[in-house]
């Protein structure tokens, strides 16, 4: 048996989220706040560190005016930090090596009763790519320092390689949850086991690959799809045939076509067929998807990628979002860095029942 596998085996039920009733709210469910992660010093082997952490004081100041932000700072940082988020955001000190929360920090579930507590999964720097020593400690500081309970999950899941209904119903690429550089000899069985246990997950559904620009990250799934609401998707398409990702996205629309959520429900999907571009930096031209936007309470922080074509995406997720407005920030040196918006932001849902069905 896998280690994996062995580790959930050893796990009492007493021991699983699911056991105690919590599960994953949707990401477009109520927050409590959001979680942002200060770039480190380490980023500058990615990315430009300064215009890196100009685009994330953007990001901050832009969520600030829906709901309150921490932001999770290495010590070393903490002056730069405060000067430049401390009025608008909440510092909390943590130490840390890598930026995308969404990856590798707590994910948080909720139970019936309202109650939030944390999953702390595993974290190899996407499959061996970057440091993480610092950063492996954090979900658990994190959790702690909001006075969150935690339960640790023996496996790897990033936030990103998945979006989920809050009902049960989780999707996820086979190029990130089943990649041997995380799940190296463990079964698709043992990971569905493990969602289920650790996130409430009853259905996954798989989707092939991510986008073909997704190298860091093996094809995380907040590059093409998102829940708009139990039963509803956004997925990214495209028509352009000589698009190096057309063939993908259409396997990947397929597949959304013949799915059934956890309620036996057929998708409502709605197509996303705006995939914008950033000019070249660093002598890559990178892809900054509107999917990858981040929903907070009443609005929508998008990204800024093309003048020609953002009126046209900011309009598309306003329809799926129907009450939020659009609010733009610069995500240039993310997409160098390797990811975006959703990937840099973590959301605390509210500690209420979700009313959504």
């Amino acid at each position: 048996m896998a280690q994996f596998e062995t580790a959930l085996a050893e796990n009492t039920p007493q021991e699983a989220p699911r056991m105690a009733g919590f599960s994953m709210p949707g990401r477009f469910d109520k927050h409590e706040q959001t979680l942002i992660s200060w770039p480190p010093a380490e980023e500058a082997a990615n990315t430009d560190l300064e215009g890196f952490r100009c685009e994330v004081e953007a990001l901050v100041r832009a969520v600030a005016r829906y709901e309150p932000v921490t932001l999770i700072v290495d010590p070393a940082d903490e002056d730069d930090a405060r000067d430049r988020c401390g009025d608008v955001a909440t510092v909390l000190i943590v130490p840390i090596d890598a930026s995308w929360i969404r990856d590798n920090g707590p994910i948080f579930v909720r139970d019936s009763s309202g109650q939030v507590a944390a999953t702390c999964f595993d974290f190899n720097g996407w499959g061996l790519r970057v440091p993480y020593a610092k950063t492996k400690g954090m979900p658990e500081a994190v959790s702690a320092a909001l006075n969150i309970p935690s339960y640790h999950a023996p496996f790897i899941c990033e936030g990103g390689g998945i979006s989920v209904d809050g009902k049960g119903t989780l999707i996820t690429t086979e190029q990130v949850m089943r990649n041997a550089n995380r799940y190296q000899d463990w079964s698709r069985e043992a990971l569905e086991r493990g969602l289920h246990d650790y996130l409430g997950i009853e259905t996954v559904i798989w989707l092939g690959q991510g986008l073909v620009e997704d190298t860091g990250t093996d094809g995380h799934v907040d590059n093409i799809v998102e829940f708009v609401s139990p039963g509803v998707v956004m997925a990214q398409v495209t028509r352009d045939r000589s698009n190096p990702n057309f063939e993908l996205l259409s396997e990947n629309l397929k597949r959304l076509k013949a799915a059934r959520d956890a309620k036996g429900r057929q998708l409502d999907i709605i197509e996303m067929d705006v995939l914008p571009y950033l000019p070249e930096i660093n002598g890559k031209c990178a892809v900054a998807p509107y999917v990858n936007a981040y929903l907070v309470n009443g609005g929508i922080i998008a990204p800024e990628v093309d003048p020609k074509l953002d009126d046209l995406g900011y309009r598309q997720l306003e329809k799926a979002f129907p009450g939020r407005t659009v609010t733009p920030v610069p995500t240039a040196y993310q997409a160098d860095g390797g990811g975006g918006i959703a990937c840099l932001t973590q959301q605390v849902p509210a500690s209420y029942a979700s009313e959504q069905s």
